[in-house]
């Protein structure tokens, strides 16, 4: 059971994980830091345009991979405990989020 909290100072919500999953998401999101280190490198050194450009989608699927995680984790969690325990607000939150995400 995934545990929600909001900050008693600042109103900030937060999620607790899962240590697999913390781990999980901090290794997709490393992987990517490392792919953008790369691109730097490959700036740095006059690298041909295309292999950046090539890179740069590398790092994009990454990207894409960790959100993709994030979601699912979301769904499976946070969105699905609050249907069940009858907050159907969840659901308004999730689609204004999706809203967003497909901009």
């Amino acid at each position: 059971m995934s545990e929600k909290t909001a900050c008693p100072h600042c109103g900030e919500r937060k999620k607790k994980r899962t240590p697999e999953e913390q781990k999980d998401l901090l290794k997709r999101l490393k992987l990517a830091e490392g792919q953008i280190r790369g691109i730097q490198n490959m700036v740095e050194n006059d690298a041909y345009c295309p292999d950046i450009l090539i890179q740069v989608s590398a790092v994009t699927a990454a990207l894409n991979s960790f959100s993709k995680k994030l979601l699912a984790c979301h769904i499976r969690s946070c969105v699905s405990e609050d249907i069940r325990s009858g907050d159907d607000s969840a659901i308004d939150e999730f689609v204004t989020m999706l809203q967003k995400l497909m901009k």
